[in-house]
């Protein structure tokens, strides 16, 4: 039996990132909290107005167990939210309620001696490479679907959320939870995908192999020998008999399949946007083709030149400028296609 709490909090919160450091805001947030058997779903609304109906705009984070906020030395708390601090999210605020679902066996808020370097939960801070059991145990892309809908199936229930119109989007990671939450979730009416990999994980890595060895970064003989690592990696991932022992390799079992024969069966609105800098992304590129071979004419795609992964434009030796960011134009350009 779920037991579904509410609460009401005013937090002094500060942005995050390259984009915009020392930045102070104060913003009002409604977290939420559903309690089941074997899960504790945390999520929150980033507005003070849930009174006011409005229909819901789901983000959806990338990996690994970064909390919604966490502590940091000297500063106080900080607003991570799962990303949406890289752009303007208070645009999506005046027409959207704004769901943030905290990462599975991630507390929402998360004191300094239990954040990492790169702000990562971790339940001993001796031990800042080592996440929960817990959390690996539950980070496979089924389980992050079910909480979303559990999500989702609870907030259709409230008067002050519009139903009429659901939008899902996510980056990267969130990008195959977004797309299997639309696959499976009939009131989603639009899709948005940043920076996805059509054709899952593990083929980026066999790609990355590949180009550095062309480009001569490392050899012929390294290339093939990671590839072949790779191949075995799937390999132990699609064993039953490795991933009960090794229950990290349901990640790489769930989120290594492919997502755009899944993009083919939607009848949605598909935004699909990328990086022509990010690796993850390449074979984007393709995916208009198969649109065009099925017939189907619900896909915009939105190619950005020059620019990696999280939207930083790169420099020429092709590292990251992360003094030339562009999600707040990334994000406009989605919003503009939502209206």
């Amino acid at each position: 039996m779920k037991k579904i709490s509410y609460l009401f909090l005013i937090l002094n919160l500060s942005f995050i990132g390259h984009s915009q450091t020392d930045k102070e805001i104060t913003r009002l947030v409604t977290p939420f909290k559903i309690e089941q058997v074997n899960d504790t779903i945390d999520f929150i609304v980033v507005d003070s107005m849930i009174n006011i109906k409005k229909p819901i705009f789901l983000w959806c984070q990338g990996s690994l167990p970064m909390p919604l906020y966490g502590e940091v030395e000297g500063y106080g708390y900080y607003f991570f939210g799962g990303g949406i601090t890289s752009f303007d999210y208070r645009k999506i605020v005046k027409n959207y309620h704004l769901i943030v679902i905290s990462m599975p066996k991630t507390p929402l808020i998360v004191k300094k001696e239990n954040l990492n370097t790169l702000y990562q939960y971790v339940p001993n801070g001796d031990k800042p490479n080592e996440f929960s059991s817990d959390y690996i145990e539950a980070n496979y892309l089924e389980n992050y679907v079910n909480r979303a809908n559990t999500v989702l199936n609870y907030l259709k229930k409230q008067d002050w959320v519009d139903t009429t119109k659901l939008v899902v989007a996510g980056h990267s990671q969130g990008t195959k939870v977004a797309t299997k939450i639309a696959a499976n979730n009939s009131s989603v009416t639009h899709l948005g995908l940043f920076a996805a990999n059509p054709f899952g994980r593990i083929d980026q890595m066999i790609r990355t192999a590949r180009l550095d060895a062309q480009l001569g970064k490392i050899s012929w003989e390294e290339a093939d020998s990671t590839i072949n690592s790779y191949y075995d990696l799937c390999s132990n991932a699609n064993n039953p008999e490795y991933l009960e022992n090794y229950p990290h390799l349901k990640a790489w079992k769930t989120f290594s399949i492919t997502y755009y024969d899944e993009w083919l069966k939607l009848d949605i609105p598909i935004y699909l946007a990328y990086g022509t800098e990010d690796r993850v992304a390449d074979l984007c590129d393709l995916i208009p083709l198969f649109f065009i071979q099925n017939g189907k004419e619900n896909l915009t795609l939105k190619r950005y030149l020059r620019l990696e992964h999280n939207f930083f434009e790169t420099k020429a030796d092709g590292e990251t400028d992360y003094d030339k960011p562009h999600w707040n134009e990334v994000m406009q350009d989605y919003l503009k296609t939502l209206e």
